[in-house]
Protein backbone atom coordinates (compact mmCIF):
# COMPACT_ATOMS: atom_id res chain seq x y z
CA UNK A 1 0.00 0.00 0.00
CA UNK A 2 1.05 3.73 -0.35
CA UNK A 3 2.61 6.04 2.33
CA UNK A 4 1.93 9.22 3.00
CA UNK A 5 3.18 10.85 5.33
CA UNK A 6 3.35 14.78 6.26
CA UNK A 7 1.06 15.37 3.08
CA UNK A 8 3.31 13.37 0.87
CA UNK A 9 3.90 10.00 -0.99
CA UNK A 10 7.12 8.74 1.34
CA UNK A 11 9.02 6.11 1.16
CA UNK A 12 8.12 2.87 3.64
CA UNK A 13 11.27 1.30 5.43
CA UNK A 14 8.95 -0.40 7.97
CA UNK A 15 8.45 -3.80 7.99
CA UNK A 16 5.64 -5.43 9.75
CA UNK A 17 6.55 -8.50 11.48
CA UNK A 18 4.09 -11.20 11.81
CA UNK A 19 4.15 -12.52 15.37
CA UNK A 20 5.72 -15.52 14.95
CA UNK A 21 8.00 -14.28 11.82
CA UNK A 22 11.43 -13.90 12.42
CA UNK A 23 12.90 -10.20 12.62
CA UNK A 24 14.86 -8.92 10.11
CA UNK A 25 18.19 -7.47 11.75
CA UNK A 26 18.74 -4.37 10.50
CA UNK A 27 15.73 -2.85 9.37
CA UNK A 28 12.55 -0.80 10.86
CA UNK A 29 10.03 -3.22 12.63
CA UNK A 30 6.43 -3.27 13.84
CA UNK A 31 5.47 -5.65 16.14
CA UNK A 32 2.33 -6.00 18.11
CA UNK A 33 1.37 -5.08 21.01
CA UNK A 34 1.24 -8.75 22.09
CA UNK A 35 4.36 -9.42 20.43
CA UNK A 36 6.14 -6.67 22.78
CA UNK A 37 4.58 -7.79 25.38
CA UNK A 38 6.03 -11.03 25.13
CA UNK A 39 9.12 -10.55 23.87
CA UNK A 40 9.86 -6.80 25.42
CA UNK A 41 13.58 -7.25 26.86
CA UNK A 42 14.84 -8.91 23.32
CA UNK A 43 13.44 -5.94 21.19
CA UNK A 44 15.04 -3.25 23.68
CA UNK A 45 18.10 -4.65 22.62
CA UNK A 46 17.69 -3.86 18.89
CA UNK A 47 20.14 -1.49 16.99
CA UNK A 48 17.15 -0.78 14.55
CA UNK A 49 14.23 1.73 15.01
CA UNK A 50 11.37 0.01 16.40
CA UNK A 51 7.56 0.34 16.41
CA UNK A 52 4.16 -1.40 17.63
CA UNK A 53 0.79 -2.22 15.93
CA UNK A 54 -2.00 -1.42 18.39
CA UNK A 55 -5.46 -3.18 17.05
CA UNK A 56 -8.90 -1.70 17.32
CA UNK A 57 -9.13 -3.35 21.07
CA UNK A 58 -5.96 -2.39 22.24
CA UNK A 59 -5.83 1.19 23.95
CA UNK A 60 -2.38 3.12 24.16
CA UNK A 61 -2.34 2.24 28.12
CA UNK A 62 -1.30 -1.32 27.14
CA UNK A 63 2.58 0.71 25.72
CA UNK A 64 2.23 3.99 27.84
CA UNK A 65 5.11 3.34 29.71
CA UNK A 66 6.95 2.09 26.91
CA UNK A 67 6.44 5.14 24.49
CA UNK A 68 9.81 6.49 24.65
CA UNK A 69 11.11 3.18 22.94
CA UNK A 70 9.33 3.46 19.60
CA UNK A 71 9.42 5.26 16.97
CA UNK A 72 6.21 4.67 15.55
CA UNK A 73 2.61 3.56 16.32
CA UNK A 74 0.57 2.27 13.64
CA UNK A 75 -3.33 1.89 14.62
CA UNK A 76 -5.15 -0.83 12.73
CA UNK A 77 -8.72 0.58 11.53
CA UNK A 78 -10.43 -3.03 10.94
CA UNK A 79 -13.73 -1.47 9.92
CA UNK A 80 -14.38 2.22 8.90
CA UNK A 81 -17.10 2.13 11.42
CA UNK A 82 -14.84 1.28 14.41
CA UNK A 83 -13.53 4.52 15.53
CA UNK A 84 -11.39 3.80 18.54
CA UNK A 85 -8.48 4.79 16.42
CA UNK A 86 -9.51 8.43 16.53
CA UNK A 87 -9.63 7.85 20.42
CA UNK A 88 -5.54 6.11 20.40
CA UNK A 89 -4.30 8.71 17.93
CA UNK A 90 -5.66 11.72 20.65
CA UNK A 91 -4.45 9.64 23.98
CA UNK A 92 -0.77 9.28 22.46
CA UNK A 93 -0.60 12.89 21.62
CA UNK A 94 -2.31 14.77 23.92
CA UNK A 95 -1.97 12.43 27.30
CA UNK A 96 1.14 10.74 26.82
CA UNK A 97 3.18 12.79 24.87
CA UNK A 98 4.08 10.93 21.92
CA UNK A 99 6.00 12.66 19.36
CA UNK A 100 7.11 10.00 16.70
CA UNK A 101 5.35 8.68 14.15
CA UNK A 102 1.33 7.41 14.23
CA UNK A 103 0.59 5.72 11.44
CA UNK A 104 -2.76 4.99 10.34
CA UNK A 105 -3.53 1.57 8.96
CA UNK A 106 -6.32 -1.03 7.77
CA UNK A 107 -9.49 0.59 6.53
CA UNK A 108 -8.22 3.92 5.58
CA UNK A 109 -10.96 6.10 4.00
CA UNK A 110 -10.66 9.45 2.64
CA UNK A 111 -13.47 10.80 4.48
CA UNK A 112 -11.87 10.38 7.29
CA UNK A 113 -8.35 11.38 6.84
CA UNK A 114 -9.34 15.44 7.89
CA UNK A 115 -10.38 13.84 11.55
CA UNK A 116 -7.42 11.55 11.61
CA UNK A 117 -4.54 14.41 11.01
CA UNK A 118 -6.66 16.61 13.69
CA UNK A 119 -6.52 13.98 15.93
CA UNK A 120 -2.80 13.46 15.48
CA UNK A 121 -2.11 10.82 12.65
CA UNK A 122 0.82 11.84 10.23
CA UNK A 123 1.13 9.06 8.36
CA UNK A 124 -1.45 6.47 6.72
CA UNK A 125 -1.17 3.50 4.50
CA UNK A 126 -4.00 4.37 1.62
CA UNK A 127 -5.37 2.34 -1.45
CA UNK A 128 -3.63 1.93 -4.50
CA UNK A 129 -4.29 4.64 -7.08
CA UNK A 130 -4.99 6.96 -4.38
CA UNK A 131 -3.85 10.61 -5.45
CA UNK A 132 -1.93 13.16 -3.22
CA UNK A 133 -3.98 15.63 -4.91
CA UNK A 134 -7.29 13.74 -3.47
CA UNK A 135 -5.61 13.64 0.17
CA UNK A 136 -4.97 17.37 0.44
CA UNK A 137 -8.26 18.38 -0.83
CA UNK A 138 -9.75 15.96 1.55
CA UNK A 139 -7.79 17.82 4.39
CA UNK A 140 -8.97 21.27 3.47
CA UNK A 141 -13.29 20.11 2.46
CA UNK A 142 -14.75 21.23 6.30
CA UNK A 143 -14.18 24.55 7.74
CA UNK A 144 -16.27 24.18 10.29
CA UNK A 145 -15.82 20.88 12.69
CA UNK A 146 -18.01 19.24 15.26
CA UNK A 147 -15.57 16.83 17.09
CA UNK A 148 -13.47 18.59 19.40
CA UNK A 149 -9.74 17.25 19.45
CA UNK A 150 -6.37 18.67 20.66
CA UNK A 151 -5.72 21.04 17.46
CA UNK A 152 -7.55 23.30 19.45
CA UNK A 153 -9.46 24.46 16.37
CA UNK A 154 -13.63 25.55 17.55
CA UNK A 155 -16.42 23.13 17.17
CA UNK A 156 -19.46 24.86 15.95
CA UNK A 157 -21.10 23.87 19.16
CA UNK A 158 -18.32 26.24 20.22
CA UNK A 159 -18.70 29.09 17.79
CA UNK A 160 -22.48 29.02 18.08
CA UNK A 161 -22.46 29.72 21.69
CA UNK A 162 -19.48 31.84 21.82
CA UNK A 163 -16.68 29.34 23.00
Amino acid sequence: MPLIKNGEFADDSWVLVGDDDELPTDAPVIVSASRWQAERDALIGRNAPLGVKLEAGEAPELIADDLDRFQLVAVNFPAFKDGRGFSYATLLRDRYGFEGEVRAVGEVLRDQWSLMVRCGFDAFDVADGTKIDAFKEALGEFSHVYQATGDGKKTVWQLRHGG
